[in-house]
């Protein structure tokens, strides 16, 4: 492939939307969170723009608008990326450059910035291929993709030579999943009935509709309140039965005994995971956690960089690897993530919902069954039923399972009224309203 065109603009708005009037996203440690979106488009002159974003809940996106623009000298005059080798150093001059990594490094908002402009790139040159980012990346060859990861500091889990001989491995089934992935869709689970701000009838309501749409687990909110999570646990059993996982979720609320202890009672309810018992740094706090109480432990969707999930691994601090599509330095970071997960044989659950997420990490674990681990046994999607409508290519998903997707990109383009009427503080839906729902109360 060659390039076509030239990056000539790298557009940016500070989206935000009011969910906190609902307390839809609620959990122990989010308690009003307005779902948003530093998001961006790479306009050229010639062919699609890319789009890109980085999710946050609320204040601090214009933050994450501004770090997203401090980006604009490495992207914009340069060719429009078409390939591995272009996308493989447009990555490494994101997060290479020695001044900006003394802002990390490689962590904290400049990290996320510098994977909403590499998602936005991947976007861009999937869409001149006319092709899903998942099919995009599932045409590679193994020596291509090994070339798209940075493997500093991490070549004491994984080498370049294991990262293609996991490759190799997978590449002669790629065509039959690919089409399986087509004909049946990739596994989901919801979080929708869970949200800690939920009464207890539209938990039990929401938890009943999960299932008879066909979804086989649902995950709820925990953490706030011991008691309080025993009776939520028992209500959404007694509303799914006993064929349905039900796995929780703390948000980093509990130190490392805590959560031992936490787990412990919640035990009896047969929860299938406990995700972010603890902060997302603590490795060891994790294996502690992991060893201490009978119930298995998800966590990564705030792990900053493929170094902590190295480490979670190596130390066996988690039984599953919960990827998030805007938090590390894009596809290229995530694709170091998903062979190190296959090299260690940890099957990968993302963390999606927010803004959009669903629509970027559904081509990720996609490509992950198609091309690396070549399986999609205990492997799910998170999906929640927010916000997709503000995007021109939405996430289908039907009988508990997302729909491979086939328009060309990587699903991030959100519609042009959306981002009008959402912009913040100037957009209609914010223009002369409070930030803070209470505030709007107050008045």
């Amino acid at each position: 492939m060659t390039a076509v065109g030239t990056v000539t603009e790298l557009e940016v708005h500070d989206v935000r939307f009011p969910t906190s009037r609902r307390l839809d996203g609620s959990d122990a440690m989010n308690p009003d969170p307005d779902y948003s979106a530093a998001y961006l488009v790479l306009h050229t002159d010639g062919g699609p723009p890319g789009h890109g974003f980085c999710f946050t809940i609320g204040r601090g996106n214009e933050v994450m608008a501004a770090a997203i623009r401090a980006l604009a000298p490495y992207v914009v005059g340069r060719p429009a990326p078409a390939g591995a080798a272009a996308l493989a150093a447009l990555h490494r001059d994101l997060t290479h450059d020695s001044q900006l990594r003394w802002l990390g490094p490689e962590k904290g908002v400049m990290q996320m910035a510098a994977g909403a402009v590499i998602n936005a790139a991947w976007d861009l040159a999937a869409a001149r291929a006319g092709l899903p980012v998942w099919e995009f990346l599932s045409g590679m060859t193994p020596a291509e993709l090994v070339s798209l990861v940075d493997f500093r500091y991490v070549t004491d889990a994984l080498t370049p030579d294991e990262a293609l001989a996991i490759l190799r491995t997978a590449e002669p089934g790629r065509a039959g999943r690919a089409a399986r992935l087509r004909a049946e869709g990739y596994p989901a689970y919801t979080t929708s009935p869970g949200w800690l701000g939920y009464d207890d009838g539209k938990l039990v309501r929401l938890a009943k509709e999960a299932v008879a749409d066909g979804f086989g687990q649902i995950k709820l909110k925990v953490g706030a309140d011991l008691e309080e999570d025993k009776r939520r646990l028992r209500l959404a059993r007694e509303a799914v039965g006993p064929g349905v996982r039900i796995a929780v979720d703390a948000n980093q609320r509990w130190d490392v005994a805590e959560a031992v202890r936490w787990m412990t009672a919640l035990a009896p309810f047969a929860p299938y995971w406990i995700e972010e018992p603890t902060s997302p740094d603590d490795v060891l706090g994790h294996a502690a956690v992991r060893s201490g109480q009978p119930v298995k432990v998800a966590t990564g969707e705030h792990a900053a960089n493929r170094v902590v999930f190295k480490q979670l691994l190596q130390a066996g601090a988690v039984d599953f690897v919960q990827i998030d599509a805007a938090r590390v330095a894009g596809v290229n970071e995530n694709l170091a993530i998903l062979l190190l997960a296959a090299k260690y044989g940890v099957p990968v659950c993302p963390h999606a919902g927010g803004v959009g997420l669903c629509e970027l990490v559904q081509h990720l674990a996609m490509f992950d069954y198609v091309a690396v681990s070549g399986s999609w046994d205990d492997r799910v999607i998170e999906y929640v039923d927010h916000l997709h409508e503000h995007f021109t290519d939405p996430v289908v998903v039907e009988r508990g399972r997302y729909r491979a997707p086939s328009a060309p990109g990587f699903s991030a383009r959100m519609e042009p009224e959306s981002v009008a009427a959402h912009r913040f503080p100037d957009g209609p839906v914010w223009r002369g309203r409070p930030e803070r729902p209470e505030q709007e109360v107050s008045r």
